[in-house]
């Protein structure tokens, strides 16, 4: 059976990505690997030890950074994250100087925000139930 192993965000610095995902996300460093000039950098949630690993990689192509603008500009986000109770993540999260484009919103079973990783992209965040 195939299973994601690793999913990836396009970042703008990958040091200030690994800085926002890991103590304002609370995501943990798995891999730090030096390439030249660029890293395989890859954060996880600390609640799935074996889960997906996101890679902040970097956004040097111009392919690349025009993919993240567009994202951005559409206000797209270009990962979602899921959260236990998303209202409690916003209040942290804001209090951390987070910005949310779109604050909670609840559409059925689902509630959703939107943020901004100071990195060049919006992230979703979503709480189903």
């Amino acid at each position: 059976m195939i299973k994601i192993a690793v999913a990836s965000v396009f970042v703008e610095d990958q040091s200030k990505a690994l800085t926002f995902y890991t103590e304002v996300l609370g995501f943990e460093k798995r891999q730090d690997i030096p390439l030249g000039g660029a890293r395989w950098l890859t954060v996880a949630s600390p609640a799935g030890p074996d889960g997906v690993e996101l890679l902040l990689e970097p956004n040097g192509n111009p392919i690349a950074k025009t993919y993240q603008q567009g994202l951005f500009e559409a206000g797209i986000p270009a990962a979602t994250f899921a959260a236990d109770d998303i209202h409690a993540e916003y209040a942290r999260m804001t209090r951390l100087g987070v910005v949310f484009t779109a604050e909670p919103v609840q559409a059925g079973s689902v509630t959703s925000a939107v943020f901004d990783d100071t990195c060049g992209n919006l992230i979703g965040l979503h709480q189903v139930g």
